[in-house]
């Protein structure tokens, strides 16, 4: 009783305080309840579509685990960037002959297997996914596309945490000529701008140079103007290859070694 009694002086602070930060709040409890909502929209997705590929397509056969996954595509949700993004991705793999490459989101493995299917011999992915189970299958979906572990590693970590233990991954020493050939952003668009000054921070981008790719199929025209600001700002090192709706390809070239691309 006491405690209540001691509170009504305080009354009109909470009411002033309640009604000065009510839309942040309600703002904040509803982007956490998205989060959750796509979160749980995105295990069930995962799950789905690791079935209906992994029962579906002729085990070992790459084009097939991709035909499969477009086949589910069509009449189910995917999270998987589908062929009109796969296909730009197959044109700068096939351009660049990656011999290292670095994919950051994973979706059940779609893109990776795109990938790897179009390396050189020798060339090498690292995946990054933040979320175990995705991980977990898209890694059984890689290898149900008769791919080895040692062409390609799996990350179960935030892009954050995982960017600065890729030289090892990589088997790269900083200050080397070497680095990463591309780079496929297909995560959280709120993480590009931050992950591309992690990978110039250590040294991961090939100076001699590197194509980043970031997909915006949800995109918010904010995230594109802090890539671009941070592009046009360093034209001494950056350029943008080319934009579309969905894909921005931006070119990152030390200028010592920069040519015409």
């Amino acid at each position: 009783m006491w405690l209540v009694v001691a509170s009504v002086p305080l009354l009109p602070a909470l009411i002033m305080v309640s009604s000065r930060y009510r839309v942040k709040v309600f703002s904040l409890c509803r982007r956490a309840l998205s989060w959750a909502l796509r979160l749980l929209r995105g295990k069930v997705c995962v799950r789905s579509t690791h079935s209906f590929v992994f029962s579906k397509c002729t085990h070992g056969k790459a084009d097939s685990v991709l035909e499969t996954f477009d086949l589910y595509a069509e009449s189910h949700p995917s999270l998987c960037i589908g062929p009109q993004i796969g296909e730009a991705l197959d044109e700068a793999v096939r351009r660049l002959h990656p011999s290292r490459s670095l994919e950051l989101g994973m979706h059940c493995g779609y893109s990776s297997v795109r990938m790897l299917r179009l390396l050189p011999s020798a060339g090498r992915l690292v995946t990054v996914e933040l979320d175990p189970l995705t991980a977990e299958l898209g890694e059984e979906i890689i290898l149900v596309a008769g791919f080895k572990h040692p062409q390609f590693q799996v990350l179960t970590s935030s892009s954050a945490e995982a960017i600065p233990t890729l030289h090892s991954f990589l088997e790269l020493n900083q200050g080397t000529s070497e680095g990463l050939n591309l780079v496929l952003m297909d995560h959280d668009p709120e993480q590009y701008l931050p992950d591309l000054l992690a990978l110039e921070k250590e040294e991961l981008l090939c100076p001699s140079g590197c194509s980043v790719l970031l997909t915006y199929r949800n995109q918010r025209a904010g995230d594109r103007r802090e890539i671009l600001g941070h592009v046009r700002a360093r034209p001494d090192c950056y350029s943008v290859k080319s934009e579309l709706q969905f894909m921005m390809e931006i070119f990152y070239q030390k200028k010592s070694t920069r040519i015409d691309t």
